[in-house]
């Protein structure tokens, strides 16, 4: 039987962490300047509210695993990845190809990794990425796993209503991929989870569509997360002022200015990168951190991860 692997030490405890992280972002766009008419918004919404000029579109062929697949291309061009080495890969999704099978199968084919190769998804949306990197490097550190592979990718345009102001304006198409290994570039510290599932009616697809209240959704970023990052640091014995970078999930320009007045944030500090193509769900923190952790200043990087389900995760990602 081909790719079967047998080198396994679950007693063996090694430094696991981000080694790299590639994204795909999608050529195709829809331009919120020629929607200004049918919602009754101006420019100043469009770039000071939302923060999104035009959202990213995924081409008529490309399904979630698609997109899976062209973010591991673009790890291949800056990794000397070893497909056979990986041992176990998960996709972070709520908008899977199908029901059944599981994507991560689907792209486990697709890529010919080993058999031995561990698959699964995880479903969660905007604080999928920081979770699934807190699953995906306990998993690999309990089994004496060293490479890995953390995808996420979530289209939205499988569930948009266009004609859905609070909705369309704001979510594009997107994935990536992060490279888990026993050769990190950057390491985590502690990380905080939490869950207000009272509140799951507030952000929803029903009927296949995507409904969001989009008051609902800031007045529980506000409420939680600040004092949940102030909890994490102080957990982790690391003041506010030794971090680098803030990398929230990139909901829109309002939550991001919120959240940095609220913590009284540098603005230099803070990262907001979502003007061309929008709201990717659990991709928009990995798109912006592998932009960042290319910068050797970058020491220490907070990550935090909120929205549906009224579900958040937060992390601080130290330089190894």
């Amino acid at each position: 039987m081909k790719n079967i692997r047998h080198k396994r030490n679950p007693t063996k405890r090694t430094a696991i962490g981000i080694q790299e992280i590639a994204s795909y972002i999608p050529e195709g766009r829809i331009s919120n300047y020629e929607r200004k008419e049918l919602f009754k918004i101006d420019d100043t919404f469009i770039e000071k509210k939302i923060g999104v000029k035009r959202v990213s579109l995924r081409g008529a062929d490309e399904d979630t695993s698609d997109l899976c697949l062209k973010a591991y291309e673009n790890l291949l061009k800056k990794t000397s990845l070893n497909p056979s080495e990986i041992e176990v890969l998960t996709v972070v999704t709520q908008n899977p190809d199908t029901n059944i099978p599981h994507t991560s199968a689907i792209v486990h084919g697709r890529l010919d990794l080993p058999v031995r190769c561990a698959a699964f998804d995880i479903s969660l949306g905007c604080s999928g990425y920081v979770y699934g990197l807190g699953i995906l490097q306990a998993f690999m550190r309990d089994n004496g796993f060293t490479k890995g592979l953390l995808f996420t990718a979530d289209p939205y345009s499988k569930i948009i209503d266009l004609n859905d102001k609070n909705t369309s304006l704001l979510f594009g198409d997107a994935s990536s991929v992060t490279l888990v290994s026993a050769s990190p570039l950057y390491v985590s510290r502690a990380m905080t989870f939490g869950t207000v599932g009272a509140d799951y009616m507030k952000l929803i697809c029903i009927d296949n569509k995507l409904r969001m209240h989009g008051k609902a959704v800031l007045d529980f970023v506000i409420r939680y997360v600040p004092d949940d990052l102030l909890a994490l640091l102080k957990r982790s014995k690391i003041d506010l002022c030794d971090i680098n970078k803030f990398v929230f999930h990139q909901g829109s320009r309002y939550i991001i200015d919120m959240l940095t007045k609220r913590l009284n944030l540098a603005r230099e500090k803070v990262v907001f990168d979502i003007f061309d193509y929008g709201n990717t769900v659990s991709s928009s923190i990995p798109i912006v951190l592998e932009k960042e952790i290319a910068d050797r200043g970058n020491k220490k990087i907070l990550i935090s991860g909120f929205g549906t389900g009224f579900s958040w995760s937060s992390g601080v990602l130290e330089r190894s």
